[in-house]
Parts: C-alpha cells; sequence; structure tokens
C-alpha cells in the first residue's frame, strides 16, 4: 500500500532526518514538507497527502490545533503527531483532536513505515515508548467516583461547600466528605494543589 507523506516541522534537521529515512522506500511517495502551519494550510489547497507528520510545537499555531483544522477540512488525511515529549498529556490532546497516531522523533525507520502503515488501515498506532507512558500515568491516577470528579469540577469553579450542596442536591456534610476524600487520594495538603492536580490529569 502506498502512502504519500507529508512532514510539518520547523526543524530543518528533523525533516531532513525523516526524509532521509523514508524517501527511497517504495511504498512511500515523499510529498514534501512545511515548517510551520499557515504553509503547511497553504500547501493543502493544493494537494492532500495520506499521511501528515506533524510536529506539536509549530512556531505559529500549536501542533494540536494545526491537527483539529486539517482534520475538519480535509478528514481524508490520517495525522500522526511527532515530538519529543510523551507525557500524556500531549498525547491525548493530540489524539483527542484527531491524529490517528504519536511517534517520538527518536523512532527509527521501521518504527515510522510501522506507524504510516497503520494509520491508513485505518487503526491507531502510538510508540512503544508513547504506550508505556500512557499505562504508566494510567496506573497512578487514583481512582474517582462520578460524583467526586463533579464536586472537584464545582470547587475548580469557585463554588463554596453550601453552592455546591445545592447544585448537587445533597448536603454540606457529603460535599465536606468528599472534599476530604479527594484531598487524600490526591495527597494535596489544600484545595489549590488539589485543583492544579486535577486540571495535570484531565479531571479538570
Amino acid at each position: 500500500m502506498k502512502a504519500s507523506v507529508f512532514i510539518v516541522d520547523d526543524h530543518y534537521m528533523v525533516i531532513e532526518g525523516i526524509r532521509s529515512l523514508l524517501q527511497n522506500e517504495k511504498e512511500i511517495d515523499w510529498m514534501g514538507h512545511a515548517t510551520n502551519a499557515a504553509s503547511c494550510l497553504a500547501f493543502l489547497k493544493q494537494l492532500q497527502p495520506d499521511v501528515i507528520l506533524m510536529d506539536i510545537n509549530l512556531p505559529d499555531l500549536s501542533g494540536i490545533d494545526l491537527c483539529k483544522e486539517v482534520r475538519a477540512k480535509y478528514p481524508s488525511i490520517f495525522v500522526i503527531g511527532l515530538s519529543t515529549f510523551n507525557q500524556q498529556a500531549y498525547v491525548r490532546n493530540m489524539m483527542e483532536n484527531g491524529a490517528s497516531g504519536y511517534v517520538l522523533k527518536n523512532a527509527d525507520k521501521s518504527e515510522l513505515l510501522e506507524a504510516i502503515t497503520t494509520v491508513m488501515l485505518g487503526k491507531n498506532y502510538l510508540s512503544h515508548e508513547v504506550s508505556l507512558s500512557l499505562r504508566e500515568s494510567d496506573n497512578s491516577l487514583p481512582p474517582v467516583t462520578r460524583r467526586e470528579k463533579e464536586v472537584l469540577q464545582l470547587i475548580a469553579e469557585g463554588l463554596t461547600n453550601t453552592e455546591i450542596a445545592e447544585k448537587l442536591f445533597i448536603s454540606i456534610a457529603t460535599v465536606n466528605t468528599h472534599r476530604k476524600s479527594l484531598l487524600e487520594k490526591f495527597d494535596a495538603k489544600n484545595t489549590a494543589i488539589l485543583i492544579s492536580k486535577g486540571i495535570k490529569i484531565g479531571l479538570i
């Protein structure tokens, strides 16, 4: 299965490195590169590749926002996030905004080819290092009940215990219990730390 591939990255060495890995592969049709979101979108008005390898950190727009825009305008294009970061927040954001895969910039040729082949078949691809990082972070998440999550979101909105109780139709004592439980589960000394940790893992 032949795939036309385009890369968006603001580092010329990364572009050249990946191009040298892929350009002589029979199943890859190298379509070129862009160094920012604007030139990528301009290119796509003329030609659409099958797969875009997209850096997450671009100078004019984040790769996450560009991915969302590309997928909305050109739903047939598969996007693979390309990054030096394997933090779960980056991976989740990229995948939630339409990416079909995520590989790190230290990927070798066989991994890049596997990623491209996998997304062309309509499946998602995460590099081994990325999926390992996701599994580890998932295991470290404290188990939070649906009600605790609701309470946490309302705490983050600045509501008092009384206001939360009224909004959720529960007693103030119950709100207090949930608040204490959340502080313990997140090992947070105060509400500010609790909210910060909740945002970090995507609960808020």
